[in-house]
């Protein structure tokens, strides 16, 4: 399972969303584009995508934008990577009509992969994010004597 830079620049546009959700606040493309260095037009096309899955909504209007569409603390990593890469895409498959038993067991080991790697990114959601983010940031402007 390898985070893909559509699943990562999805990612990056939900975090900087969801530290302004406390606020109310909307977010424009261009602003989430300068923030993460994310290009607009395919930013755009991944904000039209999480839009559809219902994670976002848009506001229209001069001070319009995007917001999410429910608390960031009930968005899962793996809703919002979910939502980005496919709905197969959590769901671990297994091969039914493998050709050797050494293949059948290499997919069986591979699904208990997927689904571990699914059971991390259930656990954490985007304000889980936010307040990494908000950790590294206080390390970085401790001083030390």
């Amino acid at each position: 399972m390898e985070l893909s830079n559509k699943s990562e620049y999805a990612l990056l546009a939900l975090l900087e969303l969801a530290s302004c959700y406390p606020s109310g606040e909307s977010l424009q493309i261009r602003q989430m584009a300068v923030l993460q260095d994310i290009p607009n037009r395919y930013l755009e096309q991944l904000l039209a995508t999480l839009r559809r899955r219902g994670l976002i909504k848009s506001i229209r209007g001069a001070k319009g934008g995007y917001v999410l569409a429910r608390d960031p603390r009930k968005i899962t990593l793996l809703e919002a990577w979910s939502s980005i890469e496919g709905v197969d895409a959590a769901v671990p498959t297994v091969e039914q009509n493998s050709k050797t038993l050494e293949t059948q067991i290499i997919n069986e080991i591979w699904q208990e992969a997927r689904q571990a790697a699914n059971a991390v990114l259930e656990k954490y959601t985007l304000q889980d994010l936010c307040e990494r983010r908000l950790k590294h940031r206080e390390k970085e402007l401790m001083y030390y004597i």
